[in-house]
């Protein structure tokens, strides 16, 4: 990426419930949930979504949330969970108005210096087979596919960067 898209990237720390934190959130589970069903969202089906797994734990002590904004635009966030000397990354989400601007680039790096910062060696993250684009995004960033380390119903793919 050059320093110039790179520049118009910008990203701040935000609670999950303060307004722009909830609208991306809600964004990134509509497209979650329409891509996992192959068909529009049912009515309460996203709030079903959000109920089963929620964001609240994206905040001090447990995790961190971050909002990116492209120029001036709200554009994108992305999550960290911290487990005992690893971080795990959740909600990436970049909105398809601004995909293929560096967005996601830009969140990884944010995320993975934070992740360093607060002492976390390593970075793992699980993702779903039909989520092709992020799985090529983690791997373009040096993220390596691993053997699973969670259950989740909705995990296939598991993926790992070391920091260090």
């Amino acid at each position: 990426m050059t320093l110039a898209a790179r520049s118009i990237w910008t990203t701040s720390t935000s609670r999950p419930d303060q307004p722009d934190a909830v609208l991306l959130l809600r964004e990134y589970m509509t497209e979650m949930v329409v891509r996992y069903h192959r068909r529009p969202d049912l009515p309460g089906e996203v709030d079903a979504a959000l109920a089963e797994l929620p964001s609240d734990d994206l905040t001090a002590p447990s995790g961190l949330l971050l909002l990116a904004h492209h120029g001036d635009d709200l554009a994108g966030c992305a999550g960290l969970r911290w487990q005992p000397g690893w971080a795990e990354l959740t909600r990436v989400f970049v909105r398809p108005e601004h995909r293929g601007a560096g967005g996601g680039a830009a969140l990884l790096s944010v995320v993975e210096e934070r992740a360093r910062v607060a002492g976390a060696d390593r970075i793992r993250l699980d993702t779903r087979h039909d989520l092709v684009e992020a799985r090529a995004l983690y791997a373009r960033h040096g993220y390596a596919e691993i053997p699973a380390y969670s259950r989740g119903p909705y995990a296939d793919h598991w993926f790992e960067k070391r920091l260090s």
